[in-house]
């Protein structure tokens, strides 16, 4: 038996040692595939006379093949292990740093099964093993000496079993990932002390401990801290993204507007002027906005205060010919108002383009006048842009006033010119020239030239003119003079009076060529318009004067 064993022993060592590292597979077949010698039986039958002990030699069923196997892995791992003579001792196992065999080896149940009584010494350390413990390794139920640090086990300790290993004297599970025990008063942790465990994970870890202590009530904390500043942040930035419980209403920051504008794109710049840029923009709930900002930053506090109170008002407005503005945003970097978008064209562009009938050109006027009584009697304060370019039309033609500010005082009287002016480029389709100084009153005195004798001058030429609309829109250019009168010679019409002759489409109540006196149609209040040939004089030009008037219009 020595020979035989010596012999294989030699060629399986030469075998193993060149292809195990490479193709453990392979090792395992090879070995499925040998047979046991003719004689084998009869050495094992020997060796259980000679020694009864010998696990095989009690093993149910008695499987000669395996005991065969288990030699032939004992007689190399023996040799691997650096034992001074296998053929007669094999006292240790030592897989110490040997990652590419330590896993081959605690595979093969067979080899622990019939584990030799003479190994004593187990080490399998720094393999960075990993898997539940390796539990084959009580076959050899004799040892003294067992080493499974530093490998990446995991899971529960067999604490009983370890306990039932009567000659273990050194045991080390250092640097291992098992789970914490249970039963620490088992026999076994008294035993060994805590040098066999480091970081094993059996035992508390009491740095861990102090870390999530720390955690829990120094860094969470803190970091609770920092994400309710930055949410603060964020939420004083972007009002928007707030439940709308909790939102300022009509303030906007500079981070929303910078969102609705794709960080003010020239994509979404729809005006410029020299003292605002216009942008359309889509707010987060995806509501459509004009967005008005203005060049002129505003560093002194109460001129800002001014410009908020005064957006205040204006969020307040509510008419249906009024865009309703929606908020503001006033920063030190940044002054804008916003406003709901529409998509309308303005009345401007829309008496060049659609050439619109008499009928519904009174219809604007109308719809302009109920906006700017609905200022006049609510909110005096709130001054509004008349200009055609100001106007909006809505998807019904109905008009809407766009642009407006809060002013110190009550100015009626120049409320009923601008309202006058506005008559005057409806009825012509020309306006005044903004580039001209005093352009609205060369506008108005043109107007004056050529009226009545040449009204036809003065009337849209692109508009199909009937008798009863030229008689409408000679009243309209009266009421518009009239409005316009600053002269002091007649007193300007009432709100009242302007909306009777406009529902009426007549000047007949307003207007004569004698010394005539007309009465407000509710008998609330008297007003007289007195007019005289001197007076005529003093408001008409002098058609031989050598001012071009023209120059005051845009047609």
């Amino acid at each position: 038996m020595a020979s035989f064993s010596a012999t294989l022993f030699l060629i399986l060592s030469v075998f193993l040692d060149s292809i195990v590292p490479i193709i453990c597979p392979s090792v395992i077949e090879d070995l499925n595939n040998l047979k046991p010698p003719p004689d084998f039986n009869a050495t094992i039958t020997n060796n259980c006379i000679n020694n009864p002990s010998l696990r095989y030699c009690n093993a149910t069923p008695f499987d000669l093949e395996e005991i065969f196997k288990s030699t032939i892995v004992a007689s190399h791992l023996c040799n691997i292990s650096h034992n001074l003579n296998c053929v007669e001792s094999f006292p240790k196992i030592n897989l110490h740093k040997k990652p590419h065999l330590a896993p081959l080896y605690l595979s093969f149940t067979f080899f622990w099964k019939y584990c030799p009584l003479t190994i004593t010494y187990i080490d399998i350390s720094n393999n960075s093993l990993k898997g539940n413990f390796p539990t084959d390794i009580f076959y050899c139920s004799q040892i003294r000496d067992l080493d499974l640090s530093h490998n990446n086990f995991v899971g529960d300790v067999p604490v009983k079993n370890l306990s039932s290993l009567p000659n273990l004297t050194f045991l080390n599970l250092s640097y291992n990932h098992f789970s914490e025990s249970g039963n620490l008063d088992s026999e076994l942790f008294k035993r060994f002390n805590s040098t066999s465990f480091i970081h094993s994970g059996i035992f508390p870890d009491h740095s861990k401990f102090s870390f999530k202590v720390f955690l829990i009530l120094v860094v969470l904390p803190i970091f609770v801290l920092v994400m309710v500043f930055c949410l603060c942040v964020l939420c004083s930035s972007r009002l928007d993204i707030l439940p709308g419980c909790f939102r300022r209403r009509y303030e906007f920051t500079p981070s929303m507007l910078k969102a609705a504008t794709k960080g003010f794109s020239k994509k979404k710049l729809v005006e410029k002027t020299s003292s605002v840029d216009v942008y359309y923009g889509i707010l987060r709930d995806g509501t459509e906005v004009r967005i008005e900002v203005y060049n002129e930053s505003l560093s002194r506090e109460d001129a800002r205060r001014i410009f908020a109170e005064g957006c205040k008002i204006l969020s307040q407005l509510r008419h249906k010919n009024l865009v309703r503005v929606l908020g503001w945003c006033d920063t030190r970097r940044l002054r804008a108002t916003v406003s709901e978008w529409k998509d309308g064209e303005n009345v401007e562009t829309w008496l060049r383009n659609a050439n619109p009938s008499w009928k519904r050109r009174m219809k604007v006027m109308v719809g302009i006048l109920q906006g700017v009584r609905y200022l006049n009697e609510e909110w005096p304060q709130v001054e509004c842009d008349l200009k055609t370019k100001s106007i909006l039309l809505n998807d019904d033609g109905e008009p809407l006033i766009s642009r407006f500010k809060v002013d110190d005082g009550n100015n009626n009287t120049k409320r009923i010119f601008k309202f006058g002016l506005f008559i005057l480029e409806m009825v012509s389709n020309m306006r005044p020239m903004e580039e001209v100084e005093s352009s609205e009153a060369g506008f108005v005195q043109w107007f004056r030239l050529h009226y009545p004798q040449n009204f036809e001058k003065l009337i849209d030429e692109k508009m199909k003119m009937k008798e009863t609309v030229v008689d409408q829109a000679k009243e309209a250019i009266e009421l518009g003079l009239l409005c316009t009168d600053l002269s002091g010679v007649r007193e300007q019409p009432s709100w009242d009076q302007i909306s009777y002759v406009l529902s009426k489409s007549s000047c007949k109540a307003l207007a004569g060529s004698d010394h005539r006196r007309y009465h407000q149609v509710d008998g609330r209040r008297k007003a007289k318009f007195l007019q005289t040939d001197e007076s005529d004089d003093e408001i008409r030009m002098d058609p031989h004067s050598s001012v071009d008037h023209r120059r005051f219009l845009v047609v």
